[in-house]
């Protein structure tokens, strides 16, 4: 009797998760879908789905998932995707973005697999609004969880992954990624709560937000210049992820790994090469372990490509929109 009444409750959650109503977004053609999830150590969870409106007639759709200290803004991204016949979704994980709420640490996780919940009910959604065909796209940290999301989720039907910049090893020195980052990990089972980094460096933001030297605009709040402060149990869920990817995924379906063709060390005093690489990670680390992930692996570089692929100067940002075209025509 017990059990029943679990299974008719859970029932009636998803059917009312996914039967939700969309709200305008506050990206102009857009519209977002608030997700509750099931409350974690923090309390309530949130998740927040972003779509454009879909297309007659079309029953293929990509997901994009952002990654660390961001959120999804890049409208051009949505709109390019459409083009190409896809309908277009992006998934604000919890404590992130438009999912962030007040009694919450925004991005804290004790462990990755925490998103994987996020990411099935988006999916339950997507294939619920009538797409057969999904493919996978994320971002850095983004693209660290959904392929080890994929590997934990066999059955997923998941037709192809796409990954900008995924972030599948520190970008630090030996001592730090061999010593000392296994030592804080270790540790973190113990002083989860410990702050191990204040605020990082805010190069990368200003090489991107148009009050600075880049071409974009965003929401400082959710996207922070110096990021938020980071603790040993988030460095712990990330390096243990990065363990898991060095061991190796076995993941079947077709991955593609696009990167900068160079990595730029990022400092306090300003570099016009900030504008042309990575400053966030190895590029040699990405295509590297990039081969890591499956059986199917394309790996392949973007010229003066910036961290976020997508948000490179004009002339190389076309490189990827047209990369992305091919991958999702084939």
């Amino acid at each position: 009797m017990q059990r029943t009444v679990l299974v008719i409750v859970f029932t009636l959650f998803v059917t009312i998760t996914i039967n939700a109503q969309y709200i305008p977004d506050v990206l102009s053609g857009y519209e977002q879908k608030t997700i509750q999830m099931k409350p974690d150590y923090e309390g309530e969870v949130f998740c927040t789905l972003v779509r454009k409106p879909l297309l007659e007639h079309v029953d293929k759709a990509v997901l994009y998932v952002h990654g660390y200290n961001d959120y999804f803004f890049q409208s051009e991204l949505g709109d390019s995707i459409q083009c190409y016949g896809y309908n277009f979704y992006a998934l604000d994980l919890r404590k992130y973005g438009r999912s962030i709420r007040t009694h919450q640490q925004p991005t804290f996780c004790k462990s990755l697999d925490e998103y994987f919940a996020d990411i099935d009910s988006a999916l339950a959604i997507i294939r619920e609004e009538g797409n057969n065909h999904i493919v996978l796209m994320a971002h850095s940290t983004g693209g660290l969880i959904t392929p080890l999301y994929l590997d934990s989720r066999k059955d997923s039907k998941v037709e192809s992954l796409i990954l900008n910049s995924p972030f599948l090893d520190m970008n630090m020195s030996w001592f730090m990624e061999k010593v000392a980052i296994p030592v804080v990990s270790f540790l973190a089972k113990i002083f989860p709560d410990w702050i191990v980094e204040k605020v990082g460096l805010s190069s990368y933001a200003e090489s991107l937000l148009a009050e600075h030297k880049g071409e974009w605009t965003f929401n400082t709040s959710w996207k922070r210049p110096q990021g938020y402060p980071k603790k040993a149990a988030w460095l712990r869920a990330i390096h243990q992820g990065h363990k898991q990817i060095k061991k190796g995924l076995s993941l079947t379906c077709p991955i593609l790994v696009l990167s900068s063709d160079k990595s730029f060390a990022e400092s306090k005093k300003w570099h016009e090469e900030y504008r042309s690489a990575d400053i966030v990670l190895d590029v040699n680390d990405i295509q590297t372990l990039g081969l890591k992930l499956g059986e199917n692996v394309v790996r392949d570089t973007i010229p003066n490509g910036m961290h976020d692929l997508i948000l490179s100067a004009g002339p190389y940002r076309k490189i990827v929109y047209s990369k992305y075209n091919n991958w999702l025509k084939d």
